[in-house]
């Protein structure tokens, strides 16, 4: 029996089983709502009462989780797990190995009246490698940047500097973290992988002190088996 190949970053399965060299058609299961206008990449994966509509892109290798809802339009990159209950409204752009995490909900109405006849779409957009923790709130109009950590629960309302964690209602800054998440020291360097990335130190200086961190802290994603 062949083995299944697998994406680099994800682990998600491009050729179950098959071996012919090139990543399969994306799985959609029978009861997600999937609109012949939208496009979905190679080798992703649609589960349980999702819905995704016209008009959106869903990149290759990705995992959109039990009733999450992907309004028109929006844009998502590859690699990216969308988890279960998620909305992300028209006007949301997320970038490649992006994880949005249960219940994580976007907006794209400041000003949100159920009859708005001047009714006027603000984006957002997440860069690449961002995590958004359970139950988030995005509100619209804003950028979160590469490689940054929402906590769980946190309402976020303006820019997310690239490797930022921030927490809270509002959400702050509490602290840096590295590509693999895990907490950066008072030197910006990571205990788990050994990475460092010198160039935070200044924007630590200028925008938060930098944290003293002791342990590994979960900042609450709730990965699924939806793999």
């Amino acid at each position: 029996m062949n083995q299944a190949r697998l994406a680099p970053h994800t682990g998600n399965v491009l050729e179950p089983a098959a071996g012919l060299g090139f990543a399969v058609a994306p799985q959609i299961h029978p009861t997600a709502e999937v609109s012949v206008k939208a496009t979905i990449g190679e080798g992703s994966r649609i589960w349980h009462w999702a819905q995704v509509r016209e008009g959106a892109r869903v990149g290759e290798n990705c995992i959109i989780g039990k009733d999450v809802y992907i309004d028109s339009d929006v844009l998502i990159g590859n690699d990216c797990k969308v988890e279960n209950f998620a909305t992300i409204y028209k006007g949301v752009t997320l970038g490649n190995r992006v994880f949005v995490g249960p219940h994580v909900c976007f907006t794209n109405d400041p000003y949100p009246r159920a009859v708005s006849p001047d009714w006027r779409r603000v984006d957002t957009k997440v860069q690449d490698g961002a995590s958004l923790g359970a139950n988030a709130t995005i509100l619209c109009g804003i950028t979160i940047g590469r490689n940054a950590m929402i906590a769980a629960g946190a309402v976020v309302t303006k820019d997310v500097l690239p490797h930022a964690l921030v927490a809270g209602v509002p959400a702050k800054l509490i602290g840096w973290v590295c590509e693999c998440g895990r907490p950066l020291d008072r030197n910006m360097e990571c205990a788990h992988d050994g990475k460092s990335f010198p160039e935070l130190k200044r924007k630590a200086s200028t925008s938060f002190p930098a944290p003293q961190v002791s342990g590994e802290p979960s900042y609450s994603g709730a990965d699924s088996a939806h793999r």
